[in-house]
């Protein structure tokens, strides 16, 4: 008989006070196979005190490194704690863990490097505002002409890793907005990145960091690190290192 993968499920968290718990408590009564680590980036309400109170495993950040930077540290964790995939899952409670062997089965059956989450498969359950659809599509046509690779859902932090993905993206991976990044550096080095059709929720409580002024920045930025991304790294890496 086949031993299951060892999978840890990662869950960035800046303060998410009025969710962490309940999205902690659903993947443990849902997915209780799976590890987790929350990563706590310097959050300034009271997620640290829940995480500690629960007794939940977290990493408490000295200093705040965004998202890429905190899901950076748990593929470090992932790497040196010898795990087989390696999930990112949001800690606003979009992500339902129903759907974490939906996108886990693709890179532990060896199908995939990399499986992203989509909601734009089916399109059932949320599916964020018109303009950000908008967004999307956008990104999604760039990475598409600069890499070949089609992917819907671009911006979808849903996602499992193989061990050869999390040991890259443990040396490699963007600091702020990292998602659309991530994707075109790994389809570049050679790496397999695929989609499974998952339903998202509509976070639990609180509010997006990513406001409507914010959104504009985003584009703008990760467009033109899409471009110099794609120039760097044809520079740097024909294939795979």
């Amino acid at each position: 008989m086949n031993t299951p993968p060892k999978v840890l499920v990662l869950i960035p968290c800046y303060n998410e006070q009025e969710n962490i718990v309940q999205v902690v408590e659903r993947l443990r009564a849902t997915c209780p196979w799976a590890d987790y680590l929350v990563i706590n980036d310097c959050s300034t309400d009271h997620s640290a005190d829940l995480l500690r109170s629960h007794g939940y495993n977290f990493l408490d950040l000295p200093v705040n490194l965004g998202i890429g930077g905190g899901i950076q540290c748990g593929y470090l964790y992932s790497q040196r704690h010898g795990y087989d995939v390696t999930v990112q899952m949001d800690g606003d409670g979009q992500h339902d863990p129903a759907y974490l062997s939906t996108v886990v089965e693709p890179v532990a059956s060896g199908k995939l490097d990399m499986c992203i989450g989509s909601r734009f498969i089916t399109h059932e359950g949320f599916q964020t505002s018109f303009m950000r659809r908008v967004g999307i599509r956008f990104l999604s046509g760039m990475i598409r002409l600069l890499c070949g690779r089609k992917v819907s859902d671009v911006t979808s932090g849903f996602r499992a890793t193989s061990v050869e993905m999390t040991a890259y993206f443990a040396r490699h991976y963007a600091t702020d907005y990292p998602e659309p990044e991530a994707i075109l550096a790994a389809s570049l080095a050679g790496f397999r990145v695929g989609e499974a059709p998952v339903v998202m929720h509509e976070r639990l409580g609180g509010v997006s960091s990513i406001s409507a002024v914010k959104s504009v920045y985003y584009m703008v930025k990760v467009s033109l690190s899409l471009v110099i991304d794609r120039l760097a790294i044809k520079r740097r890496r024909p294939g795979r290192e």
